[in-house]
């Protein structure tokens, strides 16, 4: 068991986004790896429209004893997304120190005309732990961003202190044979972002 983390209740880390960016997989690992690392953990997710680019969220809650899948409002330590947009959604699921970990990635609603300016700004002057990620980098690094949902479970590992090798037994229990040493790579590259 992580030693800074056994006194404390249950870590909660919410994953927001659009339909396709691979938040269930994520989600699916951490909470695996969190089992894996000694912890009860539960999640929860709604899968929506994900076909059509809609909204896709997942709750991931580890701790000694975890009652609920579902973070209550107010309540996220970490929030993961991979789009912009849905950050600003879920807003009511943090707290001032909330470590917000957004992926710089703008995905125009199929309704909407234009795209709000000012997100990183605005998260700047209401939250202290502020992580923004590029996704170019990680286009230019890895040729396309498939892999972005796992270099952010990087981040998360560093942020969480999970260990590394529950996490990596997770992931390679949960990515396609052939896939491995890309997602491995991706991890990796997401663990020296901070």
């Amino acid at each position: 068991m992580i030693e800074h983390m056994k006194n404390k209740d249950i870590t909660n880390i919410l994953f927001v986004g659009v339909g396709g960016q691979g938040i269930i997989l994520a989600s699916d690992i951490l909470c695996l790896a969190a089992v894996y690392s000694g912890f009860d953990a539960k999640k929860s997710e709604i899968h929506g429209m994900s076909q059509r680019g809609g909204s896709v969220f997942a709750h991931v809650r580890f701790g000694r004893k975890v009652f609920s899948p579902v973070i209550p409002e107010g309540s996220a330590g970490i929030l993961v997304s991979l789009e912009e947009m849905e950050t600003l959604r879920w807003l009511q699921y943090t707290k001032p120190d909330t470590k917000i970990l957004f992926v710089k990635n703008r995905i125009l609603p199929s309704q909407e005309k234009t795209y709000p300016e000012g997100t990183e700004s605005f998260l700047e002057k209401r939250y202290k732990n502020i992580i923004p990620v590029d996704p170019a980098t990680i286009s230019e690094k890895f040729g396309s961003l498939k892999v972005l949902n796992v270099v952010l479970l990087g981040v998360i590992s560093v942020l969480t202190g999970l260990d590394r090798d529950c996490i990596v037994k997770a992931l390679k229990e949960n990515v396609p044979e052939g896939t491995v040493e890309l997602n491995l790579s991706a991890f990796d590259f997401g663990r020296n972002i901070l």
